[in-house]
Order: structure tokens, then C-alpha cells, then sequence
């Protein structure tokens, strides 16, 4: 198997009344090449992608694909409109990057393998050259079908399906696509605070929100799995989970974009419908942060 591969989810940067701070993505995208994560997986859930407009999201597109530098650019291109979401695939493969991902409609109930299958198509038609990958994440979309079936389906009539993006905790489908598509294409793991188990199911890579700021703490837990390491590698992956359940303590998104300014990449907080931290949060937050020691795990 090639080498795993992690892939930020970068937070989407915002100033202080609300608007796209564009400046900010070179610093992003430095910080995260310094820390050795392969790629980038942008405006999806951790992005804020749903709280964008097309504009926004094209913006924000072309601002990473400029400042990339050798990252991989992966563009969400998920909309309840498909037409919509093929157009922003086309304006993905104008601007040159990498590929791009799609979580399906929810507003109107997708129960069958073969509408998701025929959804994604109409997508992913939008730019037929890139690669184009799935985002299973049930407990957003309320889309849940067995991923196993629907990858059967997907690299029959989609000619550009070349991986899943798996957020959901559901280790006998995701096993059965391992042993039945794994040879064929990408399985990315997307639940950071178990990626011990995605590891040990044997995913080729994962894409998830704390390689924006734990990048180094992960580093360490592959090796340790690779190793054969097994209690140093539950112990790795237990320290991220608890920083996981830290900032979920103080509102996670809001949380998580704190973090970042906490260790000196400030990408603002969240927009409405997300809710931010309460008056006083960040500085409870960062003293969190000091006692959890997260910058001694990250050196």
C-alpha cells in the first residue's frame, strides 16, 4: 500500500464582521506544509461550506490552488443543487486543482443506492478530468447507504469515482470496501479521534479538522501502528480524543478555529449558523489548552 496520506480540512478564514479573509490562506497553507500533511480538503464541514456562497467558494478555491505549493488541492463541491455542484466542479478543474469531493444533497431524502449513484454523476460530470470522491457523512447529510454497494455501482457509471471519504463509524462497511474496492480506489478514514481504527481496517489515508492543528501528534501515532508500537499508538490516539472532547467542551468549531490562533494562525471564528464562543470563552479556552499541554505534544 502507498504511504498514508493525511489530509487537512482546512477552517475557512474569516475577518472580524464575517467576510472571507483571503490574505490569511498563504499562512495557512504554510503552517500545514510545515507540518507534513499531504493535501488539503476544502469548504466542507470544517470549511464552513455551507455557510458560503458560489462566490465565496469559488474565491476560496482559487486563493488555495494559488497558495498550494505542493499540496494537494481537493475542493468540495457539495450543494443541495447538483446542477450547482457541477458547477463549481467545472470551476475546480479550471483553476487547476486536484480534485474534488461531493457530500450529496440533503434536503430532499436520498434512499437508494442508485439515485445517490446517479446524483454524484451529474456532479461529478462537471469536471470529468479530476478525480472526484464521495463524502460519507451520514450525520450531517442523513444520506446512509452502505458505502460497499454504492462503490460497486459508482466505478461502474462514474467514470471519474477514484475514492470515499468515510465519516461515519461503521467498521464492517468500510472493512467490506477495503476488501472488495480497495485495490481500485482511495479510502480515506474520516474520524480523527478514532484513526487508530481506520489504521487497523486499512485505510490509505485520512482527512479530518485536527490535522489543522495536531498534525505532529498523528505523525507519531502511524509510525507507532506501523511499529507494531500498539501501546504507544492507544495512547497517541487517546490524547487526541481528549483533545477532541476538550473542544467540544467550549463549542468545537469555535473551538477549533481558537486553536489555531492559539498557535499563531488566526482564521477568525465561525459564521452564523455555527455557534461562537461565549464572552470569555477563548481565554478559558487557551488555559485549557496550556494545562492539556498541546504544544509539547506538537514539537
Amino acid at each position: 500500500m502507498p504511504s498514508f496520506e493525511l489530509i487537512a480540512a482546512p477552517h475557512t478564514p474569516f475577518a472580524t464582521n464575517g467576510d472571507l479573509a483571503l490574505d490569511l490562506v498563504a499562512q495557512q497553507a504554510a503552517h500545514l506544509r510545515g507540518d507534513g500533511v499531504q493535501g488539503v480538503l476544502i469548504a466542507g464541514s470544517t470549511g464552513e461550506g455551507s455557510s458560503l456562497s458560489g462566490d465565496e467558494r469559488r474565491a476560496l478555491a482559487a486563493r488555495w490552488t494559488e497558495a498550494a505549493d505542493g499540496l494537494q488541492v481537493w475542493i468540495h463541491i457539495g450543494h443541495n443543487s447538483p446542477r450547482e455542484a457541477a458547477s463549481l466542479a467545472a470551476h475546480a478543474a479550471e483553476i487547476g486543482a486536484h480534485g474534488i469531493c461531493a457530500a450529496p444533497p440533503s434536503w430532499f431524502p436520498l434512499g437508494s443506492v442508485d439515485r445517490l449513484v446517479d446524483t454524484c454523476a451529474e456532479m461529478a460530470a462537471g469536471a470529468p478530468d479530476l478525480p472526484f470522491l464521495y463524502y460519507h457523512i451520514p450525520v450531517l447529510s442523513h444520506v446512509n447507504v452502505p458505502m460497499v454497494k454504492f462503490a460497486a455501482a459508482a466505478r461502474d457509471r462514474i467514470p471519474n469515482f477514484r475514492g470515499i471519504k468515510y465519516t461515519h463509524l461503521d467498521a464492517l462497511d468500510f472493512q467490506a470496501c477495503v476488501r472488495e474496492h480497495g485495490d481500485a480506489i482511495k479510502l480515506y478514514w474520516g474520524c480523527d479521534e478514532l484513526l487508530v481504527t481506520g489504521l487497523a481496517l486499512g485505510a490509505h489515508g485520512a482527512v479530518g479538522s485536527t490535522y489543522n492543528f495536531a498534525t505532529p501528534l498523528y505523525h507519531r501515532l502511524i509510525a507507532a501502528h506501523a511499529a507494531g508500537a500498539t501501546d504507544e499508538a492507544r495512547a497517541l490516539q487517546s490524547k487526541a480524543a481528549e483533545l477532541v472532547e476538550l473542544l467540544a467542551g467550549h463549542n468545537y468549531m469555535a473551538a477549533a478555529k481558537a486553536t489555531m490562533k492559539y498557535l499563531g494562525v488566526d482564521v477568525g471564528t465561525v459564521r452564523c449558523p455555527m455557534p461562537p464562543m461565549a464572552d470569555g470563552g477563548e481565554a478559558k479556552l487557551f488555559a485549557d489548552l496550556e494545562r492539556f499541554g498541546l504544544k509539547g505534544l506538537l514539537a
